[in-house]
């Protein structure tokens, strides 16, 4: 592991000071697990937004699923 050097505002460290009290972990911990996060938050925007950009290049025609129809009737419940 590496050791990294932030600047944080005084508020913030406060802040995550009384969380990881009540979590029983360190600030080390906690950072970790948010960054990771927030990594997996930027991935999971970055898809979206390549679906979008899909889509929007080669949008869905009205016909396109209707052979799937059939196949979604659930039936008399």
């Amino acid at each position: 592991m590496r050791t990294v050097q932030m600047t944080l505002d005084d508020t913030l460290v406060q802040e995550i000071d009384h969380v990881v009290k009540q979590l029983g972990t360190t600030r080390s911990a906690f950072t970790r697990q948010a960054l990771r996060a927030a990594l997996a938050q930027v991935r999971r925007q970055a898809r979206e937004q390549q679906h979008r950009e899909g889509y929007a290049r080669l949008p869905v025609t009205l016909d396109e699923f209707s052979n799937w129809e059939d196949e979604h009737v659930w039936g008399e419940l």
